[in-house]
Formats: C-alpha cells, sequence, structure tokens
C-alpha cells in the first residue's frame, strides 16, 4: 500500500508538471515537450506486479464434477410432480395453476372448445399420462375442501353424459362429501380423523387401486377388479365454499440419483 500511494504521489506530480507546461505559450509546450514526456515516463514507472503465494485459481475446485454441481443447485430450484394435469380433459368450470399440478372449481365457466377428451357434465380433469401395467402412486393434498372424488377412470369412460363414481361406470375412486367418506359404490369408509392429504395407489397388474392416509401408511379403502384398458388419473372437484382449501394439489417428490 505504501508503495501503491508513492506512485500516485509520484503520477499527481506529473500531472501538474505537464498542466504547468500546457499553460505556457504553444512554441514553449513544444520545445518543452520532450523533457515532460521523460520526466513523466520516469516518475510513473510502474514495476511488474508480483505473483504472490496462493494467488493461483484452483480449477479443479471450480469445474470438477461442474455438470453434477449445477444440478445439485437447481434441484433446490425445480421440482417433480408424479401427475401433469391435462387441461384439455378439464371441465370448463375447472381452474388449472399455471404449472399442471392444482386445481380448484370457479364460480364462472370458460369458454373452452367442446374437443372429445373435455368432461362436459361434471367438475372432472384427468392426468395427462395414463398406465396400462406397473405400480403407481402419489399424494394430493386436500385439505380441509370439502367436496373431491380421486382414483383412476378407464380410458372410455363417457366424458359427455352423467357418470358415478363407481366401478360399474368405470371409475375407481375414495369421494369425499361434508365431512362423510365412501368408496364410490355406496359404502362409507371409517376414518380416524379428518384427512389432509391422500396417498393415491394404482397396482395394475395385481387389480387393484388404493388408498392410503400418507401420516402413517393406515390403509383407508381398496378397490379389486380386473383393468382391461389404460387407466388415467382422476380428479372431480367441487365448490370450496368458505373453506381454507380451495385448490386439490398434486405434491411435489423429492428426486434422487
Amino acid at each position: 500500500m505504501k508503495m501503491i500511494e508513492e506512485q500516485i504521489s509520484s503520477l499527481s506530480d506529473s500531472i501538474s508538471a505537464v498542466e504547468e507546461d500546457l499553460q505556457k505559450d504553444k512554441v514553449s509546450f513544444l520545445s518543452s515537450y520532450k523533457a515532460t514526456q521523460t520526466r513523466a515516463r520516469v516518475q510513473s514507472s510502474l514495476t511488474d506486479p508480483q505473483l504472490v503465494s496462493g494467488a493461483l485459481i484452483d480449477v479443479a475446485k471450480h469445474l470438477g464434477n461442474l455438470s453434477f454441481r449445477v444440478w445439485e443447485k437447481m434441484k433446490d430450484l425445480v421440482h417433480f410432480s408424479p401427475v401433469i394435469l391435462d387441461p384439455n380433459t378439464a371441465a370448463n368450470d375447472l381452474y388449472l395453476s399455471d404449472d399442471l399440478t392444482s386445481v380448484r372449481r370457479g364460480d364462472t365457466n370458460q369458454q373452452l372448445p367442446d374437443n372429445p377428451k373435455r368432461f362436459s357434465w361434471y367438475a372432472d380433469v384427468l392426468g395427462s399420462e395414463g398406465f396400462s401395467s406397473g405400480k403407481h402412486s402419489w399424494e394430493v393434498e386436500v385439505g380441509d375442501h370439502p367436496h373431491w372424488n380421486l382414483g383412476f377412470v378407464k380410458e372410455s369412460v363417457d366424458r359427455k353424459g352423467e357418470i358415478y363414481p363407481s366401478p360399474k361406470h368405470g371409475v375407481w375412486c375414495l369421494v369425499h362429501h361434508s365431512g362423510t367418506y365412501t368408496n364410490g359404490a355406496g359404502q362409507t369408509v371409517r376414518v380416524r380423523k379428518s384427512l389432509q392429504r391422500i396417498r393415491v395407489q394404482l397396482g395394475y397388474d395385481r387389480g387393484d387401486v388404493s388408498f392410503y392416509d400418507p401420516e402413517d401408511t393406515t390403509p383407508i379403502c381398496t378397490h379389486r377388479d380386473t383393468f382391461t384398458e389404460k387407466l388415467f388419473p382422476y380428479f372431480s372437484v367441487g365448490k370450496s365454499g368458505d373453506a381454507k382449501t380451495a385448490d386439490i394439489k398434486i405434491c411435489q417428490t423429492d428426486v434422487s440419483l
């Protein structure tokens, strides 16, 4: 720092000297220019910087496993949802979130194209991916929402007419209405407490659709059947009224290597 201060002082002296010469007439300035230039060079000469021990960039530290480190940072910013809702199937009074992972019932109907996939009788929406084999599960945040149906429907389910949440109509679900839970086949399901989250699980090859309380994996109910076509995740949403929870939301899952 002392050396730098001395160099700054020397440079300031050189600037002052040049400024004095500039005050002279042109002929005098030009005649003394070489001497002024030489003096300025001598006074402002700087030595080359010396390499300080430990000043090298640790290339290995910053570039080693770079793609993994980027992924490690990104996984805290992005999230994975096991089910993505299909807006082409949503009834016109359902409003989906921008990331297609939650749905709520609105007070007005939207102007949407009446394509063959869209439900037009009930406030239903399906997941974008169907399953015809394997085991699949996810959790849904229902909070204190008073009216919802969750489960699966067969691909050929009637989307334009009146259907009932029953296996006879190709719907395997858990129904909640005003604090009462039923299995969609007219049977009441007893639970120990009001459920805030539901785990939905499909075992296609075994022929079962099951529902659990994810807090302690307590079984709620199970449908057993023989599936002959592709099944799609199914969500039916009533009006939330005065409930704190207006949106039925698919829970995000952790991503692991």
